[in-house]
């Protein structure tokens, strides 16, 4: 055994002994990488951002099919995060311009980079603030949200890679969860052009109550759509 550790540095000896013991208390190991795939892309992480989700590739899913006859169409996502959703469909669709807005600077800076990494930099703009507080009067034909929605109560029984190591401001959608889709939804008609669509994601369970606000907000055709594991996951609806 030691002849076998002597083939390796100490110094890269010693960083996988420190992973190691990352991931024996609990922490994923996209955070301890610093990195994780979604929609066959790269992305980087950074403290305010989630991880990336297989099942939030249904919003770009969703969104390739609802931009299908649209040309040179535009994105707005809210609560970007790491950029995964707009990055993707912007990685379909060259001729896709998009606003990403986030409360968190930081998260911003993450998603500038990823960006970057994967050369839609120049199609995506990246704006700090709340919801459709940073788009003033812009509008567009998508608009996508993963926001939190996770109930406050709740958030103490998560796993622990989520609940110690995902920012709270990403999971946390107040009493019910639902305190996020009470403002996106009502606001989003506003900020859509004719026939214009809104996906968000969803927790499970809540697709009734997220599809009643759609209807509230005069969205028509609106869907409940369900991941591969039978679970509600997105909510869409097209605008007037």
């Amino acid at each position: 055994m030691a002849e076998e550790r002597d083939l390796v540095a100490p110094e890269a000896v010693g960083r996988l002994e420190a992973m190691a013991a990352r991931r024996l208390e609990g922490e994923p190991v996209a955070r301890i990488l610093g990195d994780k795939e979604f929609w066959g892309l790269s992305f980087g992480l950074n403290r305010a951002t989630l991880v990336p989700r297989p099942e939030t590739e249904m919003l770009v899913e969703a969104g390739l099919l609802a931009l299908a006859s649209r040309a040179n169409p535009t994105l707005s996502d809210l609560g970007t995060g790491t950029g995964a959703i707009p990055i993707a469909l912007l990685s379909e669709r060259a001729d896709l311009s998009a606003v990403a807005v986030d409360l968190s600077a930081e998260a911003l800076e993450m998603a500038a980079q990823n960006a970057a990494r994967h050369g839609v930099a120049a199609r995506l703009r990246l704006l700090h603030g709340s919801w459709f507080e940073p788009v003033a009067d812009l509008k567009f034909d998508l608009i996508t949200a993963n926001p939190p929605y996770i109930e406050t109560a709740a958030l103490a029984g998560l796993m622990v890679d989520v609940r110690d190591h995902d920012p709270a401001l990403a999971l946390d959608g107040g009493v019910d969860g639902l305190d996020p889709y009470r403002v996106i939804v009502p606001l989003a008609p506003r900020h859509l052009r004719p026939g214009g669509v809104l996906l968000v994601e969803i927790g499970t369970g809540q697709g009734a109550d997220v599809a009643a606000l759609f209807r509230e907000a005069g969205f028509s055709a609106v869907t409940v759509s369900v991941d591969l594991n039978g679970h509600e996951r997105v909510v869409s609806g097209y605008g007037a």
